[in-house]
């Protein structure tokens, strides 16, 4: 109550004139909220408390698998799918350059065949994972489905399909898909997004007018796989792995399994 009763015996009831409006402070401007934020924490800082694989994550029994693994992966990406993971057919590609320095980048799954054989997507042979190819035609790809803690690594010799091939699964790519192989340039320089918009627009124009045009250099690449191996996460680093190890041809391919120590 103390500060009430001075305020009413304050300089109004003495008669003083009240303070002019103008000397009034005005309210506080509120900081937008990229101004307002904390000082950057440091990577161990930021991932503190968060420890992977701790959620509720599925099972695998590593004896009761297919001769193949080619079935093995289509069980697990269709539990993927059912479990709502976004993009499950995205992979990252691994490839090397001219220096032997490794290169990765994610693409986008189109196909395997029954056995497990044989991993089908397709790239730019202009682009620098298609002139590494080219120079060295051997890759790994991996699969990582977070939801579910399950990863799929698969390393083997790559071929590229003739262009007769490439034409018929670039005619069922969506049409901002073949837009922006049309475009092309893949990786390099760009100055401005107006530039790209320019081209965009450009390579729009020339897929109404030509709608079964196929952009030059596009590929699609087969990795034929030597090991694909299936990796089921454990919150307590009881990881299942199980290794598929191909010992004949890619016309009459023959699996042998192992285990393999997490």
């Amino acid at each position: 109550m103390a500060a009430e009763e001075e305020g009413r015996s304050g300089p109004d009831e003495a008669g003083t004139a009240p303070e002019p409006a103008a000397a009034v402070r005005p309210e506080p401007v509120a900081e937008p909220f990229h101004e307002r934020r904390p000082e950057p924490r440091s990577v161990p800082e930021l991932l503190l408390g968060r420890p992977p694989m701790a959620r509720p994550l599925p099972s695998f029994d590593h004896e009761d698998v297919p001769a193949e693994p080619g079935p093995l992966f289509v069980d697990w990406l269709a539990t993927a799918l059912d479990a709502g993971v976004l993009d499950p057919q995205a992979f990252t590609l691994s490839t090397v350059d001219a220096d032997g320095m490794p290169d990765a980048r994610v693409l986008v799954l189109r196909d395997v065949d029954a056995a497990g054989t044989g991993w089908n997507f397709s790239a730019a042979a202009d682009s620098p994972k298609g002139r590494q190819l080219a120079d060295h035609p051997a890759a790994a790809l991996t699969v990582y489905w977070p939801q579910l803690g399950r990863q799929v690594r698969v390393r083997g010799s790559v071929e590229r399909a003739l262009d007769l091939v490439a034409a018929a699964e670039f005619a069922t790519r969506t049409p901002a898909a073949r837009v922006g192989a049309l475009v092309g340039r893949q990786s390099e320089p760009l100055g401005s997004l107006a530039e790209y918009d320019e081209a965009v627009a450009v390579a729009r124009r020339r897929l109404e007018t030509y709608p079964d045009a196929v952009a030059p250099g596009h590929a699609v690449y087969t990795l034929w796989a030597h090991e694909v191996e299936f990796w089921q996460g454990d919150a307590q680093r009881r990881h299942v792995r199980v290794r598929y190890t191909r010992s004949g041809p890619v016309s009459a391919p023959g699996w042998s399994r192992s285990l393999l120590w997490p």
